[in-house]
This record gives structure tokens, C-alpha cells and sequence, in this order.
């Protein structure tokens, strides 16, 4: 055996004995495990069933929607025009005022004595010269009494003083008295004649404090709540009054004006404008006076940016009142020939404002097949001529051998505008329409471009003076007017404007 081979069964014997192999069971497969993977494949099925169904229904009511919509579209839906109208309009300033009396005066006793009667009711409206209240009058009486019986005391020992001064300068020409006796009897004559003049003032000043126990109204007014009942005793000193009369007619009305616009009026008042002011209540919406500017203040209060200007009003109704707030509108210039809306009709969306203008006829075709009047809806209403496009509006005619007639068709179309000035209820428009232009006030939340409408005349929108649209066999007034009665002739009407 060689060396080698005892080596390897050297270290053959030196290693472990190999363990003995064992074979373990395979686990069984748990049962049901085919039933679980149905479930799953039924679940995921079920899963795609729902999102396909989902799907279809939102589809389905999409459709619904659109369908609904067109519908919509192609009802007629009952709206209230007016007709654009080209007036003078006024440009006004809106400020807060406050109405202030235009005088205002707190009777005081000008003596001192007892309060014996108030001659006017609270709230009474007194003139000027006109009693108001009495002071005990006996002391000034007696007070005028005792001077003018120094007056006649004074004036019997002044003419005695004259006689005796000239008795001394007879004597003294006559050379028996001195001529400082003389002189002395003329100086008392003088001293007498000047107490006669003293005299004579008292009595004037007592005259005075007897008539200021009158109480009488330095001005036309209205008297206030009374501060001293009859009884009491005042002094000329008090500093409460017995009433307060308040001036209020004329009467004025304070308010700022911004610094922005100040150049503005002051340039009107310089050159002899006289600026008119509308007073409003707090609401804005009743008018309650007019009058005029009296007056600028002379300096800008820095705090505000503002500037006191002062109004003047006859008041001849009452409807001002001292401490009453109001709104002032001033009025700044009178623009002629403005193209005036309602507020009511003006319309905002993305792309600016904008009105809804009434026309005769059916929609352009443009508008018919951008959706305003498409589907199978819209294909039969166009082959019967739309002439059953709403029930008659009022005011529409009897046929030809008195059959009743079918209103005429009217779409609306949104028209952008561009907007000048807004004056309360009232739009002024720089362009965008033209006079005499039906424009819908009521009943634009229902309205697209296109769609179809039966305009009635709105009422207390515009004055009086203002026009609405015709209704009945008649077409809207102004320029979609004449569209209507082209069409009537088979002639192509003109809408009026450029259509957005």
C-alpha cells in the first residue's frame, strides 16, 4: 500500500461518520385553496363591472345633461327689457354729511332776578323779535325810578348853581366879591350841568336792564328742550342757558371732500359756477333735499387727505335735521348725450362686462351649431319655422280672419360693453350699444349667448320717460326693431353692433 492511499484513509478516519439520511413527508396542500382563487377572480370581476357601469352612468347623465341643457336652450325664456336711451346725465361726487344748523343760539339772561314766565312751548318755532321768557322786572323799574328823580334833582340844583354863577360875575364887575369866588360858583355851575349828563345815562342804562327782563329770539328757529323752569334764579353769569333756538331754514350740511378732487370744484367755484348738492338718507335711495356750495374750508385736514366744504339748503319741508347724517351728492358737471342702461342689465364674466340685447328672428347659424339650438330638438323646431316658439307674449295681435297668431321668435345675444360711469341705478356705457338697443333687466341668470327669449316691457327700471321693448307682433324697439320688420318683409334685419 503506498503512501498515499494510507494517507487518505488516514484522514478519512479522522472525519465525522456522515449522518443518515431522512426523508421527511411532503405537507399536504391545505383544502380549499382552488375555492379562495374563484373568490378573488369573482371580486376583481365584480371590481370591473362596477368602474364599466360607473363609467357608462356618468357618460349617460352627461348626455342627460347635455340633452337637458339644449332643451333649455331651445325654450324660450320669458325675460323684461328696455330700450337704451341717450340722455344728459349728471357726473356727481358721493360724500357722508353731516346737517348742521345754520345758526344756532343759547338765550341767557342778560340781568339778574327771577325767572317769573317762559312764554314758548318746547319744539315751538318762534320768529325773531319774539317774547320768549320774563325776568321779574320791580328792581329795574325802581332802578329807573330813583334815576330819574336824580335827574330832576340834579337839574333843579344845576340851575340854581348857573343863577348864582352869574350873580358872581356881576358882582365881580362890580368889584364886591374876588375873583376866585367867582371863578369857584362857575366851576360848581359846570359840576351840576355834568351830573345832569350822568344822570341822564343812568336812566338810559336803567332803561336798558329793565327791557333785557324781555327775553326775546335774536333769530328765526325752532326752540329747543327748556334747561331753567320759571322760579328759579339766574344771573348773567350762568354759563346754562334758558333754552336753545335752532335755525333751520336755511340750514347746511358739512362734508369732506377728497384732495383728489378739490382742484376740480374749486376751479368750478372761481370761475362763478355755482355747484348744486342732492342730499340723500343714509340709505342712499331718498332724496330728501337740494341745494347749493356755500363755501371751501381753507385747509386740507392732513390726517384724512379731505377738506370741509359746506352746503346751504332752504330746508323749506323739514326733511334736514341738525346731527343728521346723510349722503351728499355733488354735482360736477352734466354729460350730454349719454348712453344710459340700467344697473340691472349689466352683466360680468371673464372677458368683462357685458348685456344681453334682444333681436327678432331665430339665432344666427353660427349660434345654432355651437350647441344653442342643435340636436334633433333644435332640427324640428327650425323646420316648423320656430312659430311655436312660446306661448304669445302680451299684446300680440290677432291673425288674418281673426286666427290667433304665434308670438314672434327673439334670441338674445351677449353683447361686451365698455362702462363709463355708474350713477346709482343707472349705467352710463362709452360703447358696446346703440340708442334705442333692447337690453334684458330681468331674467339673465337663465340666458347664454343665443338664446331664445320672450321679452316683455320691464316697468320701473328706467323714469318715467323710459321706453321698453314691444312685445306681441311687434319687434323690440330701436334697431333690433327694424331687424324685426325687415324680416316681416323678407329683407335681412339688422342686429345692431358686432356680435362677440
Amino acid at each position: 500500500m503506498s503512501s498515499a492511499q494510507i494517507s487518505e484513509q488516514e484522514t478519512n478516519a479522522a472525519l465525522p461518520a456522515p449522518k443518515p439520511q431522512i426523508s421527511l413527508p411532503e405537507p399536504e396542500k391545505p383544502k380549499g385553496s382552488g375555492f379562495r382563487k374563484w373568490i378573488v377572480v369573482l371580486v376583481i370581476a365584480l371590481a370591473v363591472g362596477a368602474a364599466v357601469w360607473k363609467i357608462r352612468k356618468n357618460s349617460q347623465e352627461q348626455v342627460t345633461q347635455g340633452q337637458k341643457m339644449a332643451a333649455m336652450l331651445d325654450r324660450p325664456t320669458p325675460v323684461q327689457v328696455v330700450a337704451v336711451q341717450q340722455k344728459t346725465m349728471p357726473i356727481y361726487l358721493t360724500e357722508l354729511g353731516t346737517v348742521t344748523a345754520y345758526n344756532t343760539v343759547t338765550i341767557k339772561s342778560r340781568v339778574d332776578g327771577q325767572l317769573i314766565r317762559v312764554n314758548v312751548t318746547e319744539g315751538q318755532t318762534v320768529h325773531q323779535g319774539q317774547l320768549l321768557a320774563e325776568i321779574d322786572p320791580a328792581p329795574y323799574q325802581a332802578a329807573l325810578a330813583q334815576a330819574e328823580g336824580q335827574l330832576v334833582k340834579d337839574q333843579a340844583a344845576a340851575a340854581n348853581a348857573t343863577a348864582e354863577a352869574a350873580r358872581y360875575t356881576a358882582l365881580l364887575d362890580a368889584g364886591v366879591v374876588s375873583k376866585e369866588n367867582q371863578q369857584a360858583q362857575v366851576s360848581t355851575a359846570g359840576q351840576m350841568e355834568g351830573s345832569i349828563d350822568a344822570d341822564k345815562a343812568a336812566i338810559q342804562a336803567a332803561k336798558v336792564n329793565l327791557a333785557y327782563t324781555k327775553i326775546t329770539s335774536p333769530i328765526n328757529g325752532v326752540v329747543g328742550l327748556r334747561q331753567v323752569d320759571p322760579g328759579n334764579i339766574v344771573h348773567a353769569a350762568d354759563t346754562t342757558g334758558l333754552l336753545v333756538v335752532t335755525q333751520l331754514q336755511p340750514i347746511a350740511v358739512i362734508f369732506t371732500l377728497p384732495e383728489d378732487h378739490l382742484q376740480d370744484v374749486l376751479k368750478l367755484t372761481r370761475n362763478g359756477h355755482t355747484l348744486a348738492v342732492e342730499a340723500y338718507d343714509r340709505s342712499g335711495t331718498t332724496h330728501l333735499a337740494s341745494g347749493k356750495v356755500l363755501t371751501v374750508d381753507n385747509q386740507i385736514d392732513t390726517t384724512t387727505g379731505t377738506v370741509k366744504v359746506k352746503a346751504v339748503f332752504d330746508n323749506k319741508d323739514g326733511a334736514l335735521f341738525p346731527n343728521q347724517f346723510v349722503n351728499v351728492r355733488l354735482i360736477l358737471e352734466q354729460r350730454a348725450n349719454s348712453l344710459v342702461i340700467p344697473a340691472a342689465a349689466l352683466q360680468s364674466g371673464t372677458q368683462g362686462s357685458f348685456v344681453y340685447l334682444v333681436h327678432p328672428g331665430d339665432p344666427p347659424a353660427n349660434l345654432l351649431t355651437n350647441g344653442s339650438d342643435s340636436g334633433t330638438q333644435g332640427r324640428r323646431r327650425r323646420a316648423a319655422g320656430a312659430t311655436n316658439a312660446g306661448a304669445p307674449a302680451a299684446g300680440a295681435g290677432a291673425g288674418n280672419g281673426g286666427g290667433k297668431q304665434n308670438q314672434a321668435p327673439f334670441w338674445a345675444e351677449a353683447r361686451p360693453v365698455t362702462v363709463d360711469v355708474t350713477e346709482g341705478t343707472q349705467v352710463i356705457l362709452k360703447d358696446g350699444v346703440s340708442v334705442g338697443d333692447s337690453v334684458v333687466v330681468d331674467g339673465q341668470e337663465k340666458l347664454r349667448n343665443g338664446s331664445r327669449v320672450i321679452p316683455t316691457k320691464a316697468t320701473r327700471v328706467f323714469a318715467a320717460d323710459s321706453i321698453g321693448a314691444q312685445t306681441g307682433t311687434s319687434a323690440p324697439t330701436g334697431n333690433a326693431g327694424q331687424a324685426g320688420q325687415n324680416q316681416q318683409h323678407g329683407q335681412p334685419g339688422n342686429a345692431g353692433g358686432t356680435r362677440p
